[in-house]
């Protein structure tokens, strides 16, 4: 029995220890879930709902370090979320914004901030389910978000203006 005891205790142990660095690498945070209820989020014209998405710069990520960061090829890879975590939040959140269509396939789950201008990686208020088909589409979105990065980078356009401009509206964003 005390060798069950022993254990046990070692197992949750590793667990508490695996669990720690899990959140302590930076890589996902602890957030609240949305408060929304049912359909009071809504979609305009391809925009999310600045309500429930008004989008999230991740802290790490700042102008001083950005050519180590969101320059560097293959960033967004060390830093994109788990599919466990997106796919679950994106079918909450097609609730939350009552589309009509809730089939999961026909929606990205997008950074609103994307990750190649240092948008937060997890945190629900810079994600939303981004429809894949229409003339707002999540590839039309795509192409804005490499461009603003491509200014970022060539230092033709702060940080904080790519975000807050993609943040504010990402289809006037490269104006």
């Amino acid at each position: 029995m005390r060798r069950l005891l022993v254990l046990v205790a070692a197992l949750a142990c590793i667990a508490l220890v695996a669990a720690g660095f899990y959140f302590l690498n930076g890589q996902h945070s602890v957030t609240a879930p949305l408060t929304a209820t049912a359909t009071s989020c809504h979609s305009t014209g391809g925009l999310p709902d600045p309500r429930c998405t008004p989008g999230v710069a991740d802290p790490r990520v700042t102008q001083d370090n950005i050519q180590t960061t969101i320059c560097v090829s293959g960033y967004t890879a060390t830093v994109r979320p788990p599919s466990a975590l997106t796919d679950s939040l994106k079918a909450q959140q097609i609730k939350e914004y009552g589309y009509a269509d809730t089939n999961v396939a026909d929606y990205e789950e997008d950074h609103l901030i994307p990750l190649e201008l240092g948008g937060h990686p997890t945190d629900p208020k810079n994600l939303w389910p981004e429809p894949r088909g229409g003339a707002e589409s999540a590839s039309v979105k795509d192409r804005v978000e490499n461009a603003l990065n491509k200014r970022v980078c060539a230092g033709t356009t702060t940080l904080a203006a790519a975000q807050s401009a993609i943040a504010s509206d990402w289809q006037t964003a490269e104006s």
